[in-house]
């Protein structure tokens, strides 16, 4: 176990200030993959679980660090709610892969910047931008995070927040122009660089609502919040099981299917880099029996509008 460790701790760039410190990380890395291997043994989950940046985290130390600043807003407004673009939408097709039609950019990696709204709201604005013009062009998450008029960074924000921004700024910078730092800076840059990237307003997805979602997203990509307690190892497969409301995470949903096993799922994609989940994605149940959904992900779902 000394050995995986040195070789995880080579992988992943980590160096540690001192020895104990080291050893203290060894016990909760080693605590972690015998939870793992237990896990992908037992043989009767529907997802696997898999060791990643986050082995040599406890459970807690995760959820301060990864997935503790996000800001959700339950009061939305009557005016955004009732202006649900998909509410007459009754036919979907039965799966569908935002991926599979060049609307989605490759996932990034936010690292220790908590800016997951930030990467949830320019993942879906990419991905409306693509569909209306038929471009898709990388935009820079940096630039709403220096720039935006709610001086919200890298201790959480909120999605809506930074459509609004786009929208009263006339665009958003590419992330060529403006590119990624995982932290939050003097705003540099304040001129859109690229006349696709215009919105024009952003609405909410009805509340607990699968199909409201659903019909959502057989649109376009769709910003939602999500609890993320789950989410800390998770490699492959459709996550299940019990999870929570505790909405302390972004997420954007690019796409839904049916597993093998006939399990419906959400596909989301995820700002934690390709090394975690599968190839930074995750699956996560639909029509389960919560109005919530699965880890609260129809509690506050909003999107673009171009």
């Amino acid at each position: 176990m000394y050995m995986e460790h040195e070789k995880w701790m080579a992988q992943h760039g980590f160096n540690y200030k001192n020895e104990e410190v080291k050893e203290r990380r060894f016990k909760i890395f080693k605590e972690n993959v015998q939870h793992i291997e237990r896990f992908n043994l037992e043989g009767n989950h529907t997802y696997k679980l898999g060791i990643n940046k986050f082995a040599d985290l406890t459970h807690e130390e995760f959820l301060a660090k990864y997935a503790g600043n996000f800001m959700p807003s339950f009061e939305i407004s009557l005016s955004h709610q009732s202006s649900f673009t998909y509410k007459n939408v009754k036919d979907v097709p039965p799966s569908l892969d935002w991926r599979d039609y060049n609307v989605v950019t490759p996932v990034q990696n936010q690292g220790s910047c908590g800016c997951c709204w930030a990467f949830s709201a320019v993942a879906a604005i990419e991905g409306i931008v693509a569909i209306r013009s038929g471009k898709l062009i990388p935009l820079s998450e940096q630039h709403i995070i220096d720039c935006n008029y709610y001086y919200e960074g890298c201790m959480g924000g909120r999605m809506e927040h930074a459509f609004s921004f786009v929208m009263q700024n006339g665009g958003l910078a590419t992330d060529t122009d403006y590119p990624y730092t995982a932290t939050q800076g003097a705003c540099t840059n304040n001129k859109p660089s690229s006349l696709f990237s215009k919105i024009n307003g952003f609405s909410f997805v009805p509340s607990s609502d699968e199909a409201a979602l659903l019909a959502a997203v057989a649109n376009q990509p769709i910003s939602v919040a999500i609890d993320p307690r789950l989410f800390q190892f998770y490699h492959s497969g459709v996550l299940t099981g019990e999870c929570g409301t505790h909405l302390t995470h972004a997420v954007t949903l690019v796409g839904y299917g049916e597993s093998e096993d006939g399990i419906k799922f959400w596909l989301l994609k995820n700002s934690w880099g390709t090394g975690w989940g599968d190839g930074g994605y995750i699956k996560v149940q639909r029509n389960v029996d919560v109005k919530e959904g699965m880890c609260g992900i129809t509690l506050y779902a909003t999107y673009p509008n171009a």
